[in-house]
């Protein structure tokens, strides 16, 4: 009996095999979104004690080898990262607020400058420098007395903090049982596949997390100190803005990095806009082609462009804390694909025996 003609040609079915499987991992992802924006009091400090464990996982590692017992490691961890987390942000904003002023000042400055040699092009720069410390009043005052659900912005936000310390504590200190966790929640048979991929996603954030760290903070040094040699005011403001922004690729360091040299013309007049540009510049240049490569040579490398979605998709969903963990997420979702690649991606399948040359009888 001859077998039934296919009513579609083999390339056309592959295609279609392959469309049902990018609509169902988009269904998947688009309801995974959904569910997590819904539940955002939940997840978001769920993300932060991760990243915060992928950013402290290697000093409590450290404690633990010394004989610390793990309850204690994991104390003493949460305690350091509250000081340090505590004296950085205690001197962020201290600086801001000291700068605050003059960086406003400046910008409103350079928007009159422009408006003078591009016309329109500086007005709405001069507006914003204009209207940012009444804009900040009312954003301060809305997030202050608006209520959601009987809980106000403010108190919500300190019990997500507190969340998730406390999440970095645990995960810290029941981190050798993560392995077994996970592999009595997934089948039996699909336990090793499970946690290599989960391994592998960790191993990406964790060196993401350290490296943009010691990146930052080398970008916000250089940078500081290049402002303070050409004198330009609230140098320490705008190393805190590069610090910060630095956990935002490409995006924060082009934002703040324009901050600077706007200050910089406005204050201190064109020459030294050009040297501070040339500064901006230089640190691009260092981060890109040495730190870069040496200090996240062990993370997932992603292309700018699939950086630079990440971080709209992460805004349009969650605004700037979207922002900041889309990459990663990102990151660790490259990290499953790399696992699945190695594992799957180079299996070929067995040739054919040959036939058996006849035996000489």
């Amino acid at each position: 009996m001859q077998a039934p003609t296919p009513l579609l040609p083999g390339p056309v079915r592959r295609l279609a095999a392959w469309c049902v499987v990018v609509l169902l991992v988009a269904g998947v992802v688009y309801v995974g979104i959904r569910l997590a924006v819904e539940f955002r009091t939940a997840v978001v400090p769920v993300l932060l004690a991760l990243l915060g464990t992928a950013l402290l996982g290697p000093l409590h590692r450290r404690l633990v080898k010394a004989k610390v017992n793990r309850s204690v490691a994991a104390g003493l961890t949460c305690v350091a990262v509250v000081a340090v987390v505590g004296g950085a942000v205690y001197i962020v904003v201290a600086a801001i607020v000291d700068s605050g002023d003059e960086i406003v000042a400046s910008l409103r400055q350079a928007g009159q400058d422009l408006t003078k040699h591009f016309g329109a092009a500086g007005t709405s720069l001069d507006d914003l420098a204009s209207n940012a410390r009444e804009l900040l009043t009312k954003f301060g005052g809305t997030a202050a007395s608006g209520v959601i659900s009987g809980v106000s912005v403010v108190g919500e936000t300190i019990a997500i903090a507190v969340l998730a310390l406390l999440l970095v504590f645990f995960f810290l200190r029941d981190s050798d049982q993560a392995a077994g966790v996970l592999r009595s929640v997934v089948p039996g048979s699909s336990g090793d596949v499970v946690e290599a991929m989960a391994r592998r996603a960790f191993q990406a954030v964790e060196g993401f997390m350290r490296g943009t760290t010691v990146i930052a903070l080398i970008d916000a040094l250089c940078i500081t100190v290049g402002l303070l040699v050409l004198d330009v005011p609230g140098a320490a403001g705008l190393g805190a803005l590069v610090f910060v922004g630095a956990y935002i690729p490409y995006l924060g360091a082009f934002v703040s990095g324009a901050v600077a040299v706007l200050v910089a013309l406005a204050d201190r007049g064109f020459v030294i806009a050009l040297w501070a540009l040339g500064v901006v510049l230089a640190v691009q240049v260092l981060e890109g082609h040495v730190l870069q490569p040496v200090v996240q040579s062990r993370t997932v490398q992603m292309h700018p462009a699939v950086v630079m979605v990440a971080i709209t998709a992460g805004a349009s969903v969650a605004g700037i804390l979207g922002m900041l963990l889309a990459v990663p997420i990102t990151a660790a979702a490259f990290g499953v694909v790399r696992e699945l690649r190695e594992r799957y991606g180079s299996a070929t399948p067995a040739a054919p025996a040959e036939p058996a040359a006849p035996s000489d009888s």
